[in-house]
C-alpha cells in the first residue's frame, strides 16, 4: 500500500487556525463579507501571544527540518 504526503499547505493552515482560536478566540478565519465579523477589537496582549505562538511553530518546524551534520 501506497502512502500518502502529508500536504504541508493543509498542515500550516490548521496550524494557523489553531494558533487563531487559541490566541485571538477567533471562530474562523475565512471571510464571511460581513463587517461585524469580519473585523474584531483584539488585545495587543493577544496579538502578541498570537506571533510568538507562530514564531515558536516556525522554530520548532526549522529544527525539524534543518539536516543535521
Amino acid at each position: 500500500m501506497a502512502r500518502r504526503k502529508a500536504n504541508p499547505t493543509a498542515a500550516r493552515d490548521a496550524l494557523i487556525f489553531e494558533i487563531a482560536q487559541r490566541h485571538l478566540f477567533l471562530e474562523t478565519l475565512e471571510t464571511r463579507n460581513r463587517d461585524r465579523l469580519d473585523f474584531h477589537d483584539t488585545a495587543v496582549w493577544a496579538i502578541r501571544s498570537a506571533l510568538v505562538a507562530a514564531y515558536e511553530a516556525g522554530r520548532r518546524s526549522a529544527e525539524t527540518t534543518t539536516p543535521q551534520s
